[in-house]
């Protein structure tokens, strides 16, 4: 009798234990397909919910560029998934943009129709191309299941929008972009060109950082006295430190947005994930060095050594370089009002158990959508208790940051696209509902957001016919 009372409780025990653990494995599943505006709950920021249908209204197909009317600038990126060979000599198995990686440096007026045809020649998966920055119509913003579907293999999509905002962007593939996007589907682009620039992306092959392509020190030959605008991309998973040795420059724009009363230093700059930094200097005889941890583009005139020295151990903060200036946004009034809080805990993901990023306590894809109407003030804290650092990257549209873990900002208007939030930080934020559609608002860190780290900025009355899948995964 004890032996059978000792195995019942036992058995009491297990199913304590099992039972539980069954529920949460089973209410983890993600559907094999959903569509981005049914997934999770709508958080509404304090506003009305204005009739907000889920289908009908206006179609995410519908939001697109311009249709008809000749290019200004027209250009056929062919991807394919093929061995490549960097700029300094190594070779990397991974995808390339009309053979190479990065893409071609698209150049565009401010004004011009830019029409961009992708062709997918190779890339098993499918792809898409996302204009990271520029805030183009939703229907051209590249992401698979949400404004159009990935391209598959012997496919094309075309792309057509105004440049209507000066500024250093970059493309890069919204399709398992975790994995493209890391072996090389991506490329720059840049709106105007105000005097002599020279564009630097920062990429990470196989562990081997590079420049534009290339692996330790490379150099551009560029006469003493020129004025350069120095364009930096950020195109890896990890905030960078990087910045100008051998002469002190100034930091006239972040992120396609210029800075107001930019000051010459010679500190540090911390490039998020996605970030991009304009620095302008002027050459001096012995020639600049931008450094960006263990990578190094020499810009001297022909014949000079680089100079020596490395990277300042101060850090330049944007919460009070610079000085002020109007924002055009009343931001003391807003019509919505958000948190997003990340953290992380303990839990099954699609029935994988793991420690899972979550939003405002809630994981994947449970997580709120942020509703918004056009026309809104849109304020946002964002707070982060996760124990890693976030660049938070939300499309679409540039934010403004109000400030830092309580403390304002004083110096430039701090426009972003992409944000880095720090383990214990918070950031509050502010932008204008400007552009309608279902815009992700995820993680840059592109790991993350395949763990969970990405939800949307949902415009009331907008719809879309797209839906996350096997062939559609927009990460």
């Amino acid at each position: 009798m004890r032996e059978f009372r000792g195995r019942l409780i036992a058995l009491g025990v297990a199913l304590a234990v099992l039972v539980p653990l069954a529920y949460l494995w089973a209410t983890s599943l993600v559907p094999s397909s959903y569509s981005a505006v049914e997934m999770g709950y709508a958080d509404y920021g304090g506003g009305a919910a204005s009739g907000h249908q889920h289908h009908g209204g206006t179609s995410v197909a519908d939001l697109t560029g311009p249709r008809t009317g000749v290019a200004d600038v027209a250009v056929t990126l062919t991807a394919r998934k093929s061995s490549f060979t960097l700029a300094s000599g190594e070779s990397v198995d991974g995808y390339t943009l009309n053979g190479s990686s990065p893409g071609p440096l698209i150049r565009a007026a401010v004004g011009d129709l830019v029409e961009v045809t992708l062709v997918n020649e190779s890339v098993p998966d499918g792809a898409t191309l996302h204009w990271h920055g520029i805030d183009v119509p939703n229907a051209e913003d590249g992401v698979a299941g949400v404004t159009q579907d990935a391209v598959p293999v012997g496919g094309k999509h075309v792309y057509r929008f105004k440049a209507d905002q000066a500024g250093t962007y970059w493309y890069h593939s919204h399709q398992v972009s975790s994995e493209q996007v890391r072996n090389g589907l991506f490329g720059t682009i840049v709106i105007g060109s105000p005097g002599r620039d020279l564009v630097a992306a920062i990429h990470t092959y196989d562990d081997r950082r590079t420049i534009n392509g290339s692996t330790g020190s490379s150099r551009v030959d560029i006469a003493a006295g020129t004025a350069l605008r120095v364009r930096v991309v950020n195109t890896d998973n990890a905030l960078i430190r990087t910045g100008l040795v051998g002469a002190p420059f100034k930091v006239v724009a972040v992120d396609g947005r210029d800075l107001h009363g930019p000051t010459a230093t010679s500190d540090t700059f911390p490039l998020a994930a996605g970030a991009r930094a304009d620095f302008e200097v002027v050459i001096p005889a012995g020639g600049v060095r931008l450094d960006a941890g263990g990578v190094q583009l020499v810009i001297a005139p022909p014949g000079v050594d680089p100079p020596g020295g490395s990277l300042s151990s101060a850090t330049i903060d944007l919460l009070t370089y610079g000085t002020p200036a109007a924002l055009g946004l009343d931001v003391a009034h807003p019509d919505r009002s958000f948190e997003y809080r990340i953290g992380r805990r303990p839990a099954f993901l699609d029935g994988v158990p793991g420690l899972w990023w979550t939003i405002n306590g809630h994981k994947f894809p449970d997580v709120p959508m942020f509703m918004v109407a056009s026309g809104d003030v849109v304020k946002m804290t964002i707070s982060n208790t996760s124990g890693q650092s976030h660049p938070m990257h939300l499309h679409g549209h540039h934010a403004v940051v109000l400030s830092r873990n309580g403390v304002a900002a004083s110096g430039t208007p701090w426009w972003v696209d992409t944000l880095e939030v720090d383990d214990k930080e918070t950031y509050e934020i502010a932008f204008l509902a400007d552009n309608p559609g279902v815009w992700m608002d995820h993680c840059h860190n592109l790991p993350h957001a395949s763990q969970g780290l990405m939800t949307h900025l949902m415009y009331e009355g907008v719809s879309t016919p797209y839906r996350i899948s096997s062939v559609n995964q927009p990460e």
